[in-house]
């Protein structure tokens, strides 16, 4: 379970210059807040950032966005940042909920979307809540460029389930799929693992994984 409540975290967010404040004041400036024009891709739900940061170390020339909604585990991916030996100059945190994204980015601002382990929400009746529904994916459709792509991965089969059936009544469709990431040599290229999927896949879990596209 992820901690809610640390004392003095938002404290130390808001003093934090990896951390992206007031982030609707920066709609449509995204290259002003990196200073280049290079692509701009975003994890929703990015956890303690591992995966984000080696990303950015992995493709420099892309600038990387993370969105968490707790400040707590926003708190240790600040922390994380700040034991780099360097900063990595391409990568900004916000803390918000992923609802209000397109008061954020603008239309076609967002190259590449993200989306890893997200919380199943299994309850019929918090279906809107998932991040890979109809209603997150119209979100994402006026983010995304027009050959924009969204990626996710996920070991809970339900979920996926789930998410693959929501693409095309969206507007969706998935241009790669699996149901077997580790053990699929064309997807697995360039793959980089989260804390949960490093996790999971030690435990026997299959990781699944889409790319869509509109």
């Amino acid at each position: 379970m992820r901690l809610r409540n640390i004392a003095g975290s938002r404290e130390i967010i808001g003093e934090s210059g990896f951390v992206v404040h007031s982030p609707e004041r920066q709609k449509g400036n995204w290259p002003g807040i990196f200073g280049n024009n290079n692509p701009v891709h975003l994890e929703i739900g990015m956890g303690k950032g591992r995966f984000l940061m080696d990303m950015a170390k992995e493709h420099p020339a892309i600038n990387y966005v993370g969105i968490e909604k707790y400040s707590s585990v926003l708190l240790r991916a600040v922390q994380k940042m700040e034991q780099e030996p360097a900063p990595l100059p391409n990568v900004r945190f916000i803390r918000m909920e992923a609802e209000a994204i397109a008061d954020v980015f603008g239309q076609g601002e967002v190259g590449r979307i993200y989306l890893n382990f997200s919380d199943p929400w299994p309850k019929d009746r918090h279906a809107k809540r998932r991040l890979t529904s109809r209603e997150f994916l119209s979100r994402y459709d006026k983010l995304l460029k027009p050959d924009g792509q969204l990626e996710f991965k996920t070991d809970n089969k339900e979920l996926f389930a789930f998410s693959l059936e929501e693409l095309e009544p969206a507007g969706w469709r998935a241009k790669e799929v699996t149901y077997d990431l580790h053990h699929d040599k064309g997807m697995m290229e360039g793959n980089i693992m989260t804390e949960y999927e490093e996790r999971f896949s030690s435990m026997g879990n299959a990781i699944c994984k889409y790319v869509a596209e509109r």
